[in-house]
């Protein structure tokens, strides 16, 4: 599950990659929570096909709702997204977002909260200089480790790689976060690019090595953005769900040939500091009818950076 977030001031993105199941790889964890809720709201009847995919496969949850009330059904759904996120995200479908014309609401909400293995010392926070990439400069607290600790890190031509893993689950299913920082204050743009050229390069695995870093500092933040995403959907390649007719294998209805995607909302939540990190991200669909190099070690993030949580394989 992917979430790319962009920003006027900084390259914000979120990147969550989990395999498997939810439930079974973190049962037992009291250090790390991951859920991931899903719900369907219609006023259609689904096919027996693609219900049993979303009851057993997404364990999603189906409700009738009436769509002429289109507050309550819009209240509905963020209070659903409310709980499902920990109350970190508590609107996801603005104001006026579903109308007469609403059939279905597909939503999804995925919740996460980490505590790093080796968790900061808060005595040890100082307030530092952080640069925006138009060149504003404003101070933020900043963690550190304490002396003599590890960390996972590597330099590549331009940037560098570090590696946070987080306490909990089975040995060999752990959760880590991977901040990905240019080596020039501005060299965030040059990075999102050349991911994107790489498709599956978030994927890898990065052969980090186990240094004690000289300079080490990352600051304390949080934020959340939202867009509606449908015509990024369509710029990614994903065009048929908005076509009339491409959803009649979802529903049993006569109508199912004027049935099409309209809209996507998405919306994120992410907090690091001293204990771990919290993330949510939830979306709604509304459908409708019709080389390296080995400079000293050190991490200072003091500038626009990337970073993503995923599953360790």
């Amino acid at each position: 599950m992917r979430r790319a977030i962009i920003g006027s001031d900084v390259f914000q993105i979120v990147y969550f990659h989990f395999q498997g199941s939810f439930k079974d790889c973190f049962k037992g964890s009291n250090a790390t929570l991951v859920t991931l809720d899903s719900r369907i709201s219609l006023s259609f009847v689904l096919k027996p096909s693609f219900q049993e995919i979303a009851r057993d496969t997404y364990e999603a949850k189906t409700e009738e709702v009436d769509f002429a009330n289109k507050i309550i059904s819009a209240d509905e759904e963020n209070s659903w997204v409310e709980k499902a996120t920990g109350g970190l995200i508590k609107e996801v479908l603005p104001s006026g977002s579903i109308d007469r014309e609403a059939r279905l609401v597909l939503a999804n909400a995925l919740y996460f909260k980490g505590s790093w293995d080796q968790p900061f010392n808060p005595s040890k926070t100082q307030h530092r200089n952080f640069h925006f990439l138009d060149g504003k400069i404003v101070q933020v607290p900043f963690m550190t480790g304490n002396i003599y600790e590890q960390y996972h890190w590597r330099t590549f031509d331009g940037y560098r790689v570090l590696q946070l893993p987080n306490q909990g689950g089975e040995e060999t299913r752990k959760l880590s976060m991977y901040f990905f920082l240019p080596d020039e204050k501005d060299g965030l743009p040059n990075l999102v690019k050349m991911f994107n050229s790489k498709p599956g390069f978030l994927n890898q695995q990065f052969n980090l090595r186990l240094k004690e870093l000289d300079d080490f500092w990352i600051p304390k933040f949080k934020f959340s953005f939202e867009f509606e995403a449908s015509e990024t959907k369509k710029e990614l390649g994903l065009h048929r769900p908005f076509c009339p007719g491409e959803l009649k294998e979802m529903v049993n209805s006569s109508s199912s040939e004027k049935l099409y995607l309209l809209k996507v909302f998405q919306k994120s939540y992410t907090e690091v500091n001293d204990e771990g990190t919290e993330a949510a991200a939830s979306t709604a669909a509304s459908i409708i009818l019709c080389c390296a190099t080995y400079p000293a070690p050190s991490f200072v993030a003091d500038h626009p950076f990337m970073f993503i949580i995923r599953e360790e394989h």
